[in-house]
């Protein structure tokens, strides 16, 4: 590819993206569905601008080191007060973990039609709702905590886990592994180690910044933590290859619970990267899908997708919420919003790659169905979000907002000056 070319890739990604988030923002439309949209328009089954293959082996590197940003703003920002939250997400985070592998499992071998070990391949990828997706969309419908909260927590926990099984349910259909004894043990090493690098590069990073001074050099921080950050993904995928995904989150999570001078301002900034990250990953991601891989699946793979919304998703939270004191109202939205995001779409791709490559049969048909739940949960639950927030009365009211707002300023101010002392 000539770097003529290259350029032209990017421009056009980066560009219809922030297209798509200007029209967001005049329309109050989904941004993401928008993001979605445009790289439709640009790829394969729009006007063909865009290939992202053409970048080559590239394509995971750029793509792994854009997701661990926006992994390590998760983190940094996820908070989770009171042992109610905690608890829902724990439950959540579990029993999806068992409803939603064998739901998923049958779903996509019973209805489209995949082979079983593909299935189990398909069912781990789609495991988890996807944090890109939904954080911008609590943030647009001014949902009223603790939903958010719980939300953007269960997609943190559970895409890490997701995408590291499904890695190793590849290796075990590629003959690399052998048994489920293998894949449990990987599962834990690949997870344990990642959290072990990210909690280490965490700590080292929030000592660093709490040892400059306000006066500093302008823009430090921000050089550091991505330095350290892009540092910690190269080692963590050398050593234990996905262990990235759980490394990013758990750096955020320890630089977020240690807090100094420097906080506030690498918040925000960081912050603006993930959302830039976004707004390139999503048309990226989105122009590798083809007609010509959703068109054979269908009603079979609509259905699929369906019973994951309907049937798979609300058994899971209504078990894990049993015994909780959340409303009906709750429960519902709860059970309804879990679109899948960034991390899902990159496992698709990077996998039907080395399936195909390996000559295992299905490897398109895979592909296509993980976009079909993507495309179907996006655009189903990314517009029918805000109507039924409004619906079930769980919209913020707007004279909270000030008071909300003023009020994590307190906090934050507050951890700041701890972190001084």
């Amino acid at each position: 590819m000539t770097p003529e070319r290259l350029g032209l890739l990017w421009g056009v990604t980066v560009s219809s993206g922030a297209a798509a988030r200007f029209l967001a923002a005049k329309s109050e439309f989904p941004g993401v569905v928008l993001l979605l949209l445009s790289g439709l328009l640009i790829g394969r089954s729009g006007l063909g601008w865009v290939e992202p293959l053409d970048l080559g082996s590239g394509l995971g590197t750029v793509v792994g080191l854009l997701v661990s940003l926006v992994l390590f703003d998760g983190g940094l920002n996820l908070r989770l007060p009171g042992d109610t939250i905690k608890a829902t997400v724990q439950r959540i985070a579990t029993l999806r973990l068992l409803i939603s592998l064998g739901g998923g499992l049958l779903a996509a071998h019973w209805l489209a039609g995949l082979s079983w070990s593909l299935a189990a391949v398909f069912s781990a990828i789609v495991l988890a709702t996807g944090p890109t997706v939904v954080t911008p969309l609590v943030r647009q419908i001014r949902l009223a905590p603790p939903l958010g909260e719980v939300l953007e927590a269960e997609g943190l926990v559970l895409e890490p886990i997701g995408a590291v099984l499904a890695l190793l349910l590849l290796e075990l259909v590629l003959g690399n592994l052998h048994g489920w004894r293998e894949v449990m043990l990987g599962l834990l090493y690949r997870l344990g180690g990642g959290v072990l690098i990210g909690a280490s590069v965490g700590w080292l990073l929030s000592e660093l910044l709490r040892r400059l001074k306000p006066d500093q050099l302008k823009g430090l921080p921000l050089q550091l933590s991505l330095g350290l950050l892009f540092l910690m993904y190269g080692v963590s995928e050398w050593l234990l290859p996905e262990s990235a995904l759980p490394a990013s989150v758990a750096a955020g999570i320890v630089v977020g619970r240690r807090p100094g001078p420097h906080t506030a301002e690498l918040d925000g900034l960081i912050q603006e990267l993930a959302q830039l990250a976004i707004t390139m990953l999503f048309p990226l991601l989105a122009a590798d899908v083809s007609w010509a891989e959703l068109s054979p699946l269908g009603w079979g793979g609509i259905l699929c997708v369906l019973s994951l919304m309907l049937v798979v998703r609300p058994i899971g939270v209504g078990l894990a919420t049993i015994g909780l004191p959340y409303k009906l109202e709750q429960r519902l939205f709860l059970g309804w919003l879990a679109p899948r995001g960034i991390v899902t779409a990159a496992v698709a791709s990077l996998f039907a790659i080395r399936l195909e490559q390996a000559g295992i049969l299905g490897a398109g048909r895979l592909q296509g169905l993980v976009f079909l739940t993507i495309l179907m949960t996006v655009g189903l639950q990314g517009l029918t979000a805000q109507p039924l927030a409004q619906a079930l009365g769980l919209v913020k009211a707007e004279d909270d907002e000030p008071a909300s707002a003023e009020a994590a300023a307190q906090t934050r101010q507050v951890l700041t000056d701890s972190g001084q002392q």
